[in-house]
C-alpha cells in the first residue's frame, strides 16, 4: 500500500543520505513498481497537469500527467531530479551545451525512455526534453532536490536551440490545458518544433 505522507517523510529522510538522489530513486522505483496502490492513494490519472504533493526549499514532489503526444521543449532543472513512471511512457531526449556556441546552444547527446515501473535519477547538469509518445496519459512521480517552482533555470528554443529563461507560468498553463499541449514545444504556430 502506498502511503503519501510516509513517502514524503521517507524522501525528506533520504536528503541526509550521502547521495540523496540515489536513495530517492530507490524510493520512487518501489512506489512506481506497484501502480495500482499508488493510483488509489493519489487519485486517477488526469488529462494533463501537475499535482504538488510536497514543496519546500530542499525538496519538491510532483505527480505529473503528460497528455497524449505532449512535447516539452528542452529545459534544465538546476538541481537533481528523480523521475518514475507508473502509467504510460516518458521519452527523454538528453542534450548538452555546445562548447563553441555563443548563445548557450545545445546539441542532442542521447535518450532515455521510461516505461511503467521504471525510475531514473538525473544530475543537476542534465538538459532534457520530454515526449509522451502514447495516445494515452502518462503518469509519473517527479522528485526534485530543491524548490522546483522557485529555482531559476533555462529552456531552449526547439527551433534555434538557443537558451532563454524558463517560463514556468507558460508551462503550468499549458500543462493544465492538454488540448493546447502542442504549444509546449515552443515552435511557430503552436506546432511542435
Amino acid at each position: 500500500m502506498f502511503d503519501r505522507d510516509q513517502f514524503i517523510a521517507d524522501c525528506q529522510g533520504a536528503l541526509a543520505d550521502e547521495r540523496p538522489s540515489r536513495a530517492i530513486r530507490d524510493l520512487v522505483a518501489k512506489a512506481v513498481a506497484a501502480p495500482d496502490p499508488l493510483i488509489a492513494a493519489l487519485g486517477p490519472l488526469k488529462a494533463g497537469g501537475i499535482d504538488t504533493l510536497h514543496r519546500a526549499a530542499d525538496l519538491t514532489i510532483l505527480n505529473v500527467f503528460w497528455a497524449p503526444h505532449m512535447v516539452l521543449m528542452p529545459h534544465n532543472h538546476a538541481m537533481w531530479a528523480v523521475i518514475g513512471v507508473y502509467a504510460g511512457r516518458e521519452d527523454n531526449i538528453l542534450w548538452r551545451r555546445r562548447p563553441d556556441a555563443p548563445d548557450g546552444e545545445i546539441e542532442a547527446a542521447g535518450a532515455k525512455s521510461l516505461g511503467e515501473g521504471e525510475a531514473v535519477a538525473f544530475g543537476p547538469e542534465v538538459i532534457h526534453s520530454v515526449i509522451n509518445p502514447l495516445a494515452r496519459v502518462t503518469g509519473a512521480l517527479h522528485v526534485y532536490g530543491g524548490d522546483f517552482f522557485a529555482t531559476e533555470r533555462s529552456e531552449w528554443d526547439p527551433e534555434t536551440l538557443s537558451e532563454r529563461p524558463y517560463d514556468m507560468a507558460k508551462v503550468l498553463r499549458v500543462l493544465s490545458s492538454p488540448a493546447a499541449s502542442s504549444h509546449l514545444a515552443g515552435g511557430r504556430g503552436g506546432q511542435p518544433g
